[in-house]
């Protein structure tokens, strides 16, 4: 195989192996939730982790990873026994396949770096082989009493086990007759088994030969807490019958089937298959069987960022376009001149459709990194010995692919920070009078070309005095400083701070924080802290919807022109020298009411300063983000434009206050603002005239 063979054939394990342990993740948290909660397991649901499983083994064996299928056939081994009631499910159990599949989303993470990547996974082998033959394994099932042995025969030892399950809880077992037309047995027979599980469970369908021509019989083992009459009623069609075979309330003489000897599955299927052809249209019945069931295609993202730089390009060239057709229109305005303009405007229509298109493509739902905090949360707050419940909402909120998985670490280090920090033990808790179980919120919401979210705690909350005296500890501040709240807030975030005196796995190193604010700040976010001691902690981070294509709003400074995204514009004034104050040695102004801290971008990037002869006016740019505003001084507004945001590189990472460069498609590239980055340094700058 070709290097770019085997570089595509890769990736397409990488995204279905992702798609499955996503998958697989959801159902183990409905698993678990469903055993914390004291309620009925939904078998359902434990036969879809065991085909994720095997569907897991099957890719992986195709790949040739022996690692990865040998550790999923054991897995499978011990789901099978599970499905099978060969072994107990308990909250160790599950935590177990949590494990699990943790190993397997390292050693798939592993792979995508290099295929040889591999872990020794013989303890997690030893773990299986210890439940399957340890406390958890079962004793075999007894058979079902009071069921007709025929019936017994011809159903699999996980329908036998089912049905003994259903005995065991006090269920009726019913035996639904039904015959169907062989042209549309199998929408009438999905419908009736959908309808059949509102109310218990199926247990098993078996076919056989229909009493009327043209049509197929079917009989399905149903177990319910339904009578014969209820589940009639409910049901109310002729063409079916209802009868029980075992009632817990009263035992009733064993009825079997018909004396129509059974057809096994596949001997009808081959039998309405043959009728089916003979029959008119089937044709193209089978032309249409052919087709997908799913609609969507996986799109690699590099190709989707190849085509965005092609729309930018083109944004780009629509505007040198349009730039000519004005100075046109200028030097000779007839009809000629009023139809080039006609058909820019025609163009750049279509420019934005074209571009929204791309961007819709690129959106995907936060739910992609919150599925993910789920497994974490358990598996943390399980390491800690603390019970936590999690709120989710607004999961299906869309960002761009690329902001949700450089997102993904930064959240990740702030769930850890709820829960290590955050939320006390079970004992500290009822102490003072809260609920035994912590709470965990991540709620998203998109607010206008922004997305915000939350992620808070009902934990122990933040002393504002520890903090502070933490500070002045490690001399981040002196001990005279007089800072807001919300200044002390900050100082979290910065370098070093800690306020762990011990260090564990999870926090209390001195890094995590003030990486989290570079990390979203690179994004062109901000996040704020607000907390109340002995009550919880609320983190909101603020992120655009993308950073691919932007509005933006061209300024010039001493002769520089820079770009502002206009999501983070506000307004824009003109300002006379004398409504400038200084407080503090900080520049404000008063606007509506409230002080606006000033920031000139001479200062910030160490411009010469180039005031026109006799001019007092100057321009300021408001910008805001999340609840921060900030006033950003230019001397010229040029206007707004569409700009396409490259990066710097690492290179030139570190500069700061810079999201990227634009080219605005005269030969002339400029620098684009991070305007959360300014105001993060602003703030810094703040706290550093304190000390």
């Amino acid at each position: 195989m070709s290097d770019s063979n085997s570089s595509r054939a890769i990736k397409d394990f990488l995204a279905e192996s992702e798609e499955i342990l996503e998958q697989l993740n959801l159902d183990l948290v409905t698993l678990g939730d469903a055993i914390e909660t004291g309620g009925e397991v939904d078998p359902g649901v434990l036969n879809t982790i065991f085909r994720g499983a095997h569907s897991f083994k099957g890719i992986s064996g195709m790949f040739g990873f022996d690692d990865l299928c040998e550790l999923c056939h054991h897995m499978e081994n011990l789901l099978d026994s599970l499905r099978l009631g060969k072994v107990q499910l308990s909250e160790k159990l599950v935590e177990t396949l949590f494990s699990l599949l943790e190993v397997l989303t390292r050693l798939v993470h592993g792979k995508a770096e290099s295929e040889d990547f591999t872990l020794d996974i013989t303890p997690c082998i030893q773990r299986i082989d210890a439940i399957l033959h340890g406390d958890e394994a079962s004793a075999p099932a007894m058979a079902a009493q009071g069921i007709d042995p025929a019936i017994l025969r011809v159903l699999t030892e996980y329908e036998e086990h089912r049905l003994n399950e259903n005995i065991k809880n006090g269920k009726n077992i019913l035996r639904v007759a039904v015959n169907f037309s062989l042209m549309s047995f199998d929408v009438e027979l999905a419908a009736l088994t959908d309808q059949l599980k509102q109310y218990g469970e199926v247990l098993s369908t078996l076919p056989s030969a229909g009493d009327v021509p043209g049509h197929i019989g079917f009989q399905l083992l149903f177990g319910s807490r339904c009578s014969s009459e209820e589940l009639a009623g409910i049901l109310q069609s002729d063409d079916l019958s209802v009868v029980c075979l075992y009632s817990p309330a009263l035992v009733v003489a064993p009825l079997g089937l018909p004396a129509t000897p059974l057809h096994s599955a596949r001997a009808v299927a081959v039998e309405v298959e043959v009728v089916a052809n003979e029959g008119e249209g089937n044709e193209e019945e089978r032309a249409a069987s052919l087709r997908s069931l799913s609609r969507t295609v996986r799109v690699d993202i590099d190709k989707l960022d190849n085509l965005m730089n092609i729309v930018g390009e083109l944004v780009l060239s629509k505007s040198a376009i349009t730039a000519l057709a004005v100075q046109l229109k200028q030097l000779a305005a007839n009809d000629l001149t009023a139809e080039l303009q006609k058909a820019t405007r025609g163009l750049e229509r279509r420019l934005e459709e074209l571009q929204q298109g791309v961007m819709d493509v690129r959106m995907v739902p936060i739910s992609q990194i919150f599925d993910k905090m789920v497994r974490i949360i358990r598996r943390v707050s399980n390491e800690q010995g603390k019970r936590i419940a999690l709120d989710i909402r607004g999961a299906d909120t869309e960002l761009d692919k690329l902001i949700v998985e450089d997102l993904s670490d930064p959240l990740m280090h702030l769930i850890r920070n709820a829960v290590d920090h955050g939320i006390e033990p079970a004992e500290e808790r009822l102490a003072v009078g809260k609920p035994e179980k912590g709470t965990i919120t991540l709620w998203a919401a998109q607010k206008g070309n922004h997305v915000v979210l939350e992620i808070g705690d009902d934990g122990r909350g933040i002393d504002a005095d520890r903090v502070r005296k933490k500070a002045i500890e490690r001399g981040l501040i002196a001990a005279e400083t007089e800072l807001s709240r919300e200044d002390v807030y900050n100082l979290i975030f910065l370098p070093g701070f800690s306020t762990r005196d011990e260090v564990t796995d999870l926090s209390g190193r001195g890094v995590g924080m003030d990486v989290v604010k570079n990390n979203i700040a690179a994004l062109s976010g901000a996040i704020e802290i607000d907390s109340e001691f002995g009550r919880g902690t609320l983190m909101t981070i603020t992120l655009p919807i993308t950073l691919a294509i932007i509005k933006a709003l061209i300024v010039r400074v001493s002769g520089r022109s820079y770009a502002i995204p206009i999501n983070s514009v506000l307004e824009t004034l003109m300002i006379d020298a004398t409504v400038i104050r200084t407080i503090e040695r900080r520049e404000v102004m008063e606007l509506r009411q409230k002080t606006l801290p000033l920031l000139r971008l001479t200062d910030v990037f160490a411009l010469p300063v180039e005031a026109l002869p006799g001019s007092t006016r100057s321009f300021v740019v408001v910008t805001g983000m999340a609840e921060k505003r900030i006033g950003i001084m230019v001397d010229e507004l040029i206007g707004q434009q569409d700009v396409v945001i490259k990066s710097l590189g690492a290179t030139l990472a570190f500069v700061r206050g810079i999201a990227g460069a634009a080219d605005l498609g005269n030969q002339k590239t400029i620098l684009v603002l991070d305007v959360g980055g300014l105001m993060n340094e602003a703030l810094r700058g703040e706290i550093a005239l304190h000390v």
